[in-house]
C-alpha cells in the first residue's frame, strides 16, 4: 500500500528544466505548475499553482552554477511544499554542490557540505535523491534517508556498446583514475568493463590547480578512458590526458565523468587538448552558448524516473545501484 495517497506531484526550479521535462515523460505525468522566480534584490520567490496536500512530492533541481541561487530555489520550493501539507517531499539532487568540502582540509575551515545536509533537513525535506557524490560518505551527512545512484551503470552500457568485446580487444584499453582519491570508482568502472586499471599521481599545490607527478600502471600504445565523478575547470583532466600522451604513451584518451560543471575557460581547455572525445551525465545542463565537438552528453533521466517511480511504490531502489 502506497502510504502517502495516490498523488504523485513533480515540480522543478531554473537549474535543469528540460532534464525534469525528461523525468516526468519517462513518468508519465505532467510537471507540476509552480513559478520559481527572484525578486529584484535577488531573492527566491515560490509560488505553487496546485495543491499539494498529501501528496507525494518530487523536487527536482541541482545545486550546479549558479549553486547559491539554485540551492536557495530548493530550499524555499522544500518549505513551500511543507507549509502547503504535502504528505511527503523528496528533494531530487542530480547534482549535489558543495560536496567537495567534505571535510577540514586544513584549521579553520567549514564543512559545507554537513552544512548544506541540514540545511535541507532543517527546511522540511523528507529523503534525498541523488547521483555520484564526491565523497561517498556525504551520505552519512543526512539525518533522513538518501538513495544515491551511480552513474557508472549508464557508461559501463554506453562503453560496452562501443566497444563491444566480440570487436575489440579489451587488453588494449586501459580505464585511468585522474587521482588517487578516484581509484576506488575507477577500480569498479573498469572490473564491469573488463578493462585494465592505471592512476595519475598528482599533487594540488591549490583549489582547481594539480601538477601531474607521475603515471601509476602502464598506458604505453593503450587507448585510455580517464574516469572521474565530475570535471570543474578541467584543468586537471587535460593535464592528465597530456601526461598520459606524452609520458606515458597512451594512443588515444577518452575521458568521462558524471558531472560536467565546466567553469571558467573549462570548454576550451577541452578544445584545445589531446582528449579525443569526453563524456557525461545530464544532471548538470550543457553550458549555454558554449559548444564543443568534443563533448557528448549521456542521458540519465531514465534512472532519475526509475528510482522515483520505486520510491512512490515503496520498493527498494537498490537494483539501480548495481
Amino acid at each position: 500500500m502506497i502510504a502517502y495517497g495516490e498523488n504523485i506531484q513533480v515540480f522543478c526550479g531554473n537549474s535543469n528544466p528540460q532534464f525534469a521535462q525528461t523525468i516526468c515523460k519517462e513518468l508519465g505525468v505532467p510537471m507540476g505548475k509552480a513559478i520559481v522566480t527572484h525578486f529584484a534584490d535577488g531573492e527566491a520567490s515560490v509560488t505553487l499553482e496546485e495543491t499539494v496536500r498529501g501528496a507525494d512530492v518530487f523536487l527536482i533541481q541541482s545545486t550546479c552554477k549558479p549553486v547559491n541561487d539554485n540551492l536557495m530555489e530548493l530550499l524555499v520550493m522544500i518549505d513551500a511544499c511543507r507549509r502547503a501539507s504535502a504528505g511527503r517531499i523528496t528533494a531530487v539532487i542530480p547534482y549535489f554542490g558543495y560536496a567537495r568540502q567534505d571535510r577540514k582540509a586544513k584549521s579553520r575551515d567549514p564543512i559545507s557540505a554537513k552544512l548544506v545536509a541540514n540545511m535541507l533537513t532543517a527546511a522540511g525535506a523528507d529523503r534525498i535523491l541523488t547521483m555520484d557524490l564526491h565523497a561517498a560518505q556525504i551520505q552519512g551527512f543526512f539525518d533522513i534517508p538518501l538513495d544515491h545512484l551511480l552513474g557508472n551503470v549508464t557508461f559501463v552500457e554506453y562503453f560496452m556498446n562501443k566497444f563491444p568485446e566480440s570487436g575489440y580487444n579489451h587488453e588494449d584499453f586501459v580505464v585511468v583514475s585522474p587521482d588517487v582519491g578516484s581509484v576506488g570508482r575507477a577500480r569498479n568502472f573498469a572490473a564491469k568493463v573488463h578493462m585494465g586499471l592505471a592512476i595519475v599521481d598528482k599533487r594540488r599545490p591549490k583549489a582547481n590547480v594539480s601538477e601531474v607527478m607521475n603515471i601509476i600502471g602502464d598506458v604505453r600504445g593503450k587507448k585510455v578512458i580517464l574516469f572521474d565523478d565530475m570535471v570543474d575547470t578541467a584543468g586537471s583532466l587535460c593535464g592528465a590526458a597530456q601526461a598520459l600522451v606524452e609520458l606515458g604513451g597512451a594512443v588515444d584518451v577518452i575521458a568521462c565523468a558524471s558531472h560536467g560543471v565546466l567553469s571558467g575557460p573549462a570548454v576550451e581547455r577541452i578544445e584545445k587538448s589531446v582528449l579525443k572525445e569526453v563524456y557525461f551525465l545530464d544532471t548538470v545542463p550543457p553550458k549555454a552558448g558554449v559548444a564543443c565537438d568534443k563533448i557528448k552528453y549521456l542521458s540519465v533521466a531514465h534512472m532519475f524516473a526509475e528510482a522515483i517511480e520505486r520510491i512512490y511504490e515503496e520498493v527498494s531502489v537498490s537494483k539501480l545501484f548495481v
